[in-house]
């Protein structure tokens, strides 16, 4: 492939995750497509979030750089674009555009507006891979030379994504397709002979263990979970809590055409109320300072289980909505998070956290705290059990409530103090919202 002075490459961008690479999920365009400036033209796959990527330039393009379900590294052509005419207004909007990414708006992505000259911003080559190779000098002036991938060519992205999984060096693996392609036979033939000749060294693993190499995703999560429990000297409280009036409350809000907010919607306003009346509980630890930092807002981040794993987006700014309000936002919010569609700020932006663990049918929990976050709170299944009130056993909807938190920002009069502001509104669900 040869380029051209006129052509536009487009680098993959730092997404903002602190990420080295992302995988092309689908592709919006093709080669002789037109595009405009802001288009989407590909969606990708970071370790946190599927993001759509819009292209900073208009004109017909010309390479795609990377098949779907391959990876690209950030600072590597992502795709190719012959310039529109430059005294079109598609080129000055295309101007406008990566002017306004210079002077920080905040608008596009960062790392658009590379344009001319040498790419900016950190530019770091896929891991396991070589400097790309120069090329020969050629007898007489031609083209930009493109750029040489340094892996031997593999016809499948499964095959690429295949042999990343299994801990696979593609550099290494001798291809038998055409013109050397690498196949998945190859690629299983690799992963046989190494984990062969591991079993049989005297110190490797035993026989019969299967290895899978960690995800990006994966280890986004350990890293997060491990500085967690490596920071916060956490301390667990739990209480079983009667649910009964607030399981009646929500029957009595449905309609045929309306089944009303929630469960989830009502103890996220219980539990924004309870952040309100204990502010310390919705803040981080500045460790350099050492200073308790409090949120002037509540951005409730909610534990999802997706499609890739267990991610925490947040409803932004929930401690402004109803119990309407928030029922609707926590339905769309877990929707797009299961499909891998939460936004980069929302995944980010939590200061609390609420975890419905009783969706997996679980009673308890000690959960881990969403660092740099001070506290998660966790409910239960709620189950029918015998409960004694006012001196009779009788059968109420039970559910237990567990709050981690971290000692550093409080004690335990302040954590029960939370817990109860919560318990008593659920126990008593008319009272609190007539006071909330």
């Amino acid at each position: 492939m040869t380029t051209t002075a006129s052509d536009q490459v487009f680098r993959l961008p730092d997404l903002g995750e602190g990420l080295t690479e992302a995988e092309v999920v689908k592709w919006w365009v093709q080669v002789g497509d037109e595009v405009r400036v802001d288009e989407t033209i590909a969606e990708v796959e970071t370790a946190k979030s599927i993001v759509e990527v819009p292209s900073p330039y208009a004109g017909t393009v010309t390479t795609l750089h990377a098949d779907e379900g391959g990876t690209v590294a950030v600072g590597a052509p992502l795709i190719t674009i012959g310039a529109a005419d430059a005294s079109g207004a598609a080129d000055g909007a295309a101007r406008a555009y990566r002017e306004e990414e210079r002077a920080g708006s905040g608008n596009v992505l960062i790392g658009y507006g590379t344009g001319d000259g040498p790419a900016r911003g950190r530019r770091r080559a896929p891991r396991g891979t070589a400097a790309p190779a120069v090329p020969a000098p050629a007898p007489a002036p031609a083209a930009p030379a493109p750029e040489v991938a340094s892996r031997r060519p593999v016809a499948s992205p499964v095959v690429r994504r295949l042999a990343r999984d299994g801990g696979v060096d593609l550099a290494a693996v001798a291809g038998t397709g055409a013109d050397g392609l690498v196949t998945r036979s190859d690629v299983v033939r690799a992963l046989a002979a190494r984990d062969g000749l591991a079993a049989a060294a005297p110190t490797g693993p035993a026989s019969g263990e299967r290895r899978t190499a960690l995800s990006s995703f994966r280890r986004t999560v350990a890293a997060s979970l491990s500085r967690s429990r490596a920071e916060i000297p956490e301390a667990t409280v739990w209480v079983d809590v009667d649910a009964t009036a607030l399981w009646e409350l929500r029957e009595s809000t449905r309609t045929p055409g309306d089944p009303g907010p929630g469960i989830l919607a009502y103890l996220a306003r219980f539990v924004v109320a309870g952040l309100k009346r204990y502010p310390v509980l919705n803040a981080r630890v500045d460790t350099e300072r050492q200073e308790i930092v409090e949120h002037d807002h509540v951005h409730l981040g909610i534990a999802v289980q997706g499609e890739r794993g267990l991610v925490v987006p947040a409803v932004l700014g929930a401690d402004a909505m109803t119990t309407a309000q928030l029922d609707g936002a926590l339905r769309d919010l877990t929707e797009r998070a299961r499909a891998g569609r939460a936004t980069a700020e929302e995944l980010a932006a939590g200061t609390f956290t609420l975890n419905n663990y009783g969706g997996f049918r679980v009673d308890g929990s000690a959960a881990i705290i969403n660092h740099p976050q001070v506290a998660i709170l966790g409910f239960g299944r709620i189950l029918d059990r015998a409960w004694v009130v006012d001196g009779e056993i009788v059968p109420r909807k039970i559910t237990q409530m567990s709050f981690v938190f971290d000692h550093r920002v409080c004690d335990g009069g302040t954590a029960a103090g939370f817990m109860r502001v919560v318990a008593d509104a659920i126990e008593d669900p008319a009272t609190a919202i007539r006071d909330l």
